[in-house]
């Protein structure tokens, strides 16, 4: 999962990018409107957290213009002005979910994990593709009920395939769900971690099938 925080407060961002980092997700920062709606013209992100008052382009124009490309990028405004109009303007120009200043981190968190659900159109926490299942809470993954251990990035790359289960995933939109601005990660190195990641799955009737030169796709084994 990959979250574009656009919030000029330095403090505040860097705390929103700790916490997040360590719940998982990957996670780039921009501090005015302009580059704010230059990176969300440029790339794909699972979710904005977007603050009202960035200088250079107020957030509610960032946001008029993120929904003028039809993007349905699921959005969570933060602001320190929480009165009704300011929500009534968000919400009606898109936005998803509306948080005011101060706020609890652990809140948003859980706000951060509900807009996810929802821009994949899932109510629940779980994400299941035959007897394999990740806990996007707990950030666990289950192969016929029995925790796999893997790492924080096989995770996310597991996070990517279920999501997409049954289509092909290529390995420009794996690096770009993946990675951060700044992280270098080749194909060669998503290579690695698909082979690691199909030693610790591939022990039922799941499997991660490569199309040469397209990119993979997680699929159920036929009995």
């Amino acid at each position: 999962m990959r979250i574009l925080i656009a919030e000029d407060d330095q403090v505040l961002a860097d705390g929103l990018l700790r916490s997040l980092r360590a719940s998982g997700y990957a996670v780039d920062q921009v501090g005015t409107g302009t580059e704010a709606d230059a990176a969300l013209a440029a790339h794909e992100f699972d979710l904005v957290i977007l603050d009202l008052g960035l200088p250079k382009l107020h957030g509610h124009e960032v946001l008029r213009k993120l929904r003028g490309r039809g993007s349905a990028v699921p959005v969570l405004i933060l602001t320190a002005a929480d009165s009704v109009e300011q929500r009534v303007k968000g919400l009606d120009l898109g936005a998803d979910d509306y948080m005011a200043k101060p706020f609890s981190l652990q809140e948003l968190e859980a706000r951060v994990r509900a807009l996810t659900r929802r821009g994949l159109g899932s109510a629940s926490t779980v994400i299941r593709h035959g007897p394999l299942s990740f806990d996007a809470t707990g950030r666990v993954a289950y192969i016929n009920d029995q925790m796999i251990e893997l790492s924080a990035r096989e995770l996310s790359l597991l996070e990517v395939l279920l999501q997409r289960a049954g289509r092909l995933v290529s390995k420009d939109q794996l690096v770009e769900r993946l990675c951060e601005w700044g992280e270098e990660v080749s194909n060669n190195a998503i290579e690695v971690y698909i082979h690691r990641l199909r030693k610790k799955i591939e022990q039922g009737p799941v499997r991660i099938a490569t199309v040469r030169g397209l990119g993979y796709c997680l699929e159920k084994i036929a009995s």
